[in-house]
Order: C-alpha cells, then structure tokens, then sequence
C-alpha cells in the first residue's frame, strides 16, 4: 500500500505544480522555491513527517523534503548548540547535498551540449 500511496502523493504534487506552470506566469524557479518553503512550513507545523510516514519515498524525493530538511537540521542543530547550532546543523546535513548537485551539474555541462 505505501507504493500506491508514494506514486499517489508524488504524481499529486507534480500534476498541481505543473497546472500552476502551465496557466500561470511563475517559472520553474519560482515552483521550486515555493515547494522548498512549502516543506518547510509543512515540517514546522508537524505535518511532513506524518507525510513521510504515510508515503515513503514519495515524499522523500520530492523538493520539498529539502525544505524539511533544512528546518529539521535547523532545529536539531538549535536545540544542541544554541543560535550558532543552526548554521552548523544546516552545513551537516545539507552539504553533502548540495555538493553533490553542484558535482553533477558541473559533469552534466561538460558531457551534453546546450540547444540553442
């Protein structure tokens, strides 16, 4: 049942997010931001790890788990350290992520061409 509900809940949030594309004037960026704040939110109201719990993977691979990992490792990282722990809970969790999408876009440039 968690497959139903992980292909349920992903191919949900991808189908509104590209209606919102498709008949409005916000850009891919603008999507991917609001989704970012939206997992966010959704994790400081208690509400994203209930999704998590009931989709698995599906809401994992979703741009808005990075939002409710930042806030997560935020808090985690405040609760142990203090005002300076949030920084440092940021850069633990969320470097690895980071580098490793800077790492692979830098790849990806050098193996495609760009279509003008």
């Amino acid at each position: 049942m968690i497959y139903l509900n992980s292909f349920l809940f992903a191919g949900v949030v991808c189908l509104i997010c590209q209606i919102v594309l498709d008949n409005s004037k916000l850009t891919p960026g603008h999507i991917t931001s609001g989704l970012t704040v939206i997992g966010a939110i959704l994790s400081y109201a208690g509400i994203y790890d209930k999704i998590i719990r009931w989709c698995g993977a599906g809401a994992t691979t979703l741009i808005s788990n990075f939002g409710h990992t930042l806030y997560s490792a935020g808090l985690q990282g405040y609760e142990s350290s203090g005002f300076l722990g949030i920084l440092t809970g940021l850069l633990s969790s969320c470097g690895v992520a980071i580098v490793s999408v800077i790492v692979f876009s830098f790849i990806f440039t050098i193996v495609f061409k760009s279509k003008d």
